[in-house]
């Protein structure tokens, strides 16, 4: 079981997502550093549109859907979405070994931190300007 620290500043959150469920699956230990720097592809108004609908949904009902208004929870809600059962078995052991933080924490300066590089979609935002307009 190894520890893996990953920066998610220009990333983009569905290839993350896939990226970190597997290796959770596998049983790696996994943080996310800057996740509000995660960048969403597509167009502004259509990703603001999707995300306002979805955050009404929950809002109705008393059971749910519910979608946070921090980006750190919106990226571990989407990497939730990649795995086999978060309720129970292995996808629930692999969903309690992700972490996802907003900045950059003091304890993991000394880490070797794994750099996403990934080329930048002619459109996106990322998630702290997304959770700003919501």
């Amino acid at each position: 079981m190894a520890k893996i620290i990953i920066d998610g500043e220009g990333a983009i959150m569905g290839r993350l997502a896939s990226y970190v469920a597997k290796q959770a699956l596998s049983g790696n230990e996994i943080v996310i550093l800057n996740s509000e720097k995660v960048l969403v592809s597509g167009n502004k108004a259509d990703i603001i549109a999707k995300y306002k609908q979805l955050r009404t949904l929950g809002s109705t009902a008393q059971k749910g859907p519910f979608y946070h208004r921090k980006s750190y929870m919106i990226l571990k809600r989407s990497i939730r979405g990649m795995l086999p059962s978060h309720r129970e078995g292995i996808g629930r052991t692999a969903f309690k070994n992700i972490k996802c933080y907003d900045n950059f924490p003091e304890e993991f300066k000394k880490e070797k931190i794994i750099k996403v590089k990934t080329e930048n979609p002619k459109k996106f935002m990322n998630l702290k300007e997304l959770m700003e307009r919501i």
